[in-house]
This record gives structure tokens, sequence and C-alpha cells, in this order.
């Protein structure tokens, strides 16, 4: 089972590619998971941290708990109530600076992850990505 299982097998791929970013990301302060928020933040702007987490796939405790690591740093700040009472996070100008400043070491990353699965993978992972409705 634990080699058929294609559960098991996208898990360990998934780890390890983000270990990959997140070796890569550290010296910066950083996990790949925290770059996508600062960069899905600066796409989308102010927004309710739950739009993030639909957006991003990820549980709403992964969300908080980001998002309190990145406003703890200035990057992020949160901003007036929407008509919910829901509150709002955006990107800071620091927060801005910051995703300037870890761009060369996400594309360094880039680059060893698309070796790492090579081109027919990376075609794969798009392509699957698309289809299931998980393209950005």
């Amino acid at each position: 089972m634990v080699r058929d299982c294609l559960a098991v097998r996208v898990r360990l791929i998934g780890r390890a590619v983000t270990a990959l970013y997140d070796s890569a990301l550290s010296r910066h302060g950083l996990t790949i998971a925290q770059v996508n928020l600062l960069a899905a933040l600066g796409v989308v702007g102010p927004c309710a941290p739950s739009y993030l987490g639909e957006g991003l796939r990820l549980e709403r405790s992964t969300v908080s708990r980001n998002l309190s690591l990145l406003r703890k740093q200035g990057w992020i700040v949160a901003v007036s109530s929407d008509a919910k009472g829901a509150r709002e996070v955006v990107l800071t100008p620091a927060g801005r600076d910051k995703v300037a400043e870890v761009m060369p070491a996400w594309r360094r990353a880039q680059q060893q992850a698309a070796e790492l699965l090579s081109a027919p993978g990376v075609d794969a992972v798009r392509s699957i990505a698309d289809s299931m409705g998980l393209a950005a």
C-alpha cells in the first residue's frame, strides 16, 4: 500500500519541494508559505484572512499563525473591519520590500525545484493543478 499510495507519494514530493524553498528562504526569516501569503496580499490587496486561506487552500490555523508572524515583523497590518466585522489584512511598504528582497532566493529555489522535478514533472504538476482548478 505505501509504495502504491498516491497520497503518500504526493505528500513526499510536496515535502521535498517545500524543504527546498524553505531552505532557500530561511536566511530571510521566511518560509515558502509566508512568502506565498505576502505575494498573494500584494496581488489581491486588503482582504480577510479567510479569503487568503481559501485561495491558497490553507487551514484557518495555518493562515492565522503565519499572518501573526508577518504582522509582528511589520510586513502586514490589520485594517478596518468590513461590513460583517471581519478584520482585513494588507501588505505594508516593508512587506512589499520584503517580497522584492526574497525574489532572487525564490527564483533560485524555483530553478532547483524545476531541476528536481524535471521538465516533464513540471509540466505534469502544472497540468494537474490546472485540471483541478488549482492554478493561481
